[in-house]
C-alpha cells in the first residue's frame, strides 16, 4: 500500500506530494516552496526520501528543489525536454514576476523517459503529457490507482497554455490519450486544487467536450 500526503505550498499554493511506502521510503513530488516545512514533515514521519520527481519545471513547482535535495542528498528527476529549465529563470518563469525571487537550481540528476521507473521499492509509470509545458509528465501508481498529473488536468479545468512551450492541441491530446484512458475510478492529483477522477472529468469538465 502507498500513502499520499498533500501540501499546498507557497504564494500560488502549489501541491507538493509525499508518497510513502511500506518500506519506510518516500518520494517527494514537486517541492515548489517552503523547503524547511517539507523537510520537517518528512523527518516527523521518520521516512527515508529516495528521490525528487518533477511533473514539470515551472518555478512554482521547483522553488524548494535545492533545499530538499541538499538536505537529504537525493537525486532530482525531470523530463529531458526541460533539462535547462531548473537553472534558467527565463525558462522556468520566475523572471516574469518581479515580486518573486529568481529560481536558479542546479541541473537535474536524471532525465525521465516514458515507461516504468523503479526507485527503491517504488514502481511508477511515467507518462509524457506535454501541452502545459514541453516536458510535462504524469506519474501513474497503478496498484494504488492514483496519478500525479502536475498542471495538465484539474478538477473542472485544464492547464494553461499561454506560457512558453504551451500548446492547447497537444495538451488536450495528452489528457485524452494518457489520463482519460485510466480507469474512471483512479484518483487524479493535480498541481493545484483538489483531486478528481477521470470519470468525473469525462462527465463534467467543459474543456474536454469532444475529447472524452
Amino acid at each position: 500500500m502507498l500513502e499520499i500526503r498533500t501540501y499546498p505550498l507557497g504564494p500560488i499554493q502549489t501541491n507538493c506530494y509525499l508518497i510513502l511506502n511500506r518500506a519506510g521510503e518516500c518520494l517527494v513530488i514537486d517541492p515548489g516552496e517552503e523547503g524547511d516545512r517539507i523537510i520537517a514533515e518528512i523527518e516527523k514521519m521518520h521516512s527515508k526520501p529516495v528521490a525528487i520527481l518533477l511533473t514539470h519545471a515551472h518555478f512554482d513547482h521547483i522553488g524548494a528543489v535545492e533545499r530538499v535535495r541538499n538536505h537529504f542528498g537525493i537525486p532530482v528527476h525531470i523530463h529531458e525536454a526541460e533539462k535547462y529549465w531548473l537553472e534558467n529563470p527565463d525558462l522556468n518563469g520566475s523572471s516574469r514576476y518581479p515580486g518573486l525571487p529568481l529560481v536558479k537550481n542546479k541541473a537535474a540528476d536524471h532525465f525521465l523517459q516514458e515507461g516504468e521507473l523503479e526507485i527503491g521499492a517504488f514502481r511508477v509509470e511515467v507518462r509524457h503529457t506535454p501541452g502545459h509545458s514541453p516536458g510535462s509528465v504524469s506519474f501513474i501508481f497503478k496498484e494504488a490507482q492514483m496519478a500525479i498529473v502536475g498542471d495538465t488536468l484539474f478538477r473542472g479545468s485544464i492547464g494553461r497554455t499561454d506560457l512558453p512551450g504551451g500548446d492547447t492541441k497537444r495538451l488536450l491530446q495528452s489528457i485524452h490519450d494518457k489520463l482519460l484512458s485510466l480507469d474512471d475510478e483512479f484518483t487524479v492529483y493535480p498541481g493545484h486544487g483538489s483531486s478528481t477522477t477521470p470519470g468525473e472529468e469525462k462527465d463534467m469538465n467543459p474543456f474536454l467536450n469532444g475529447f472524452s
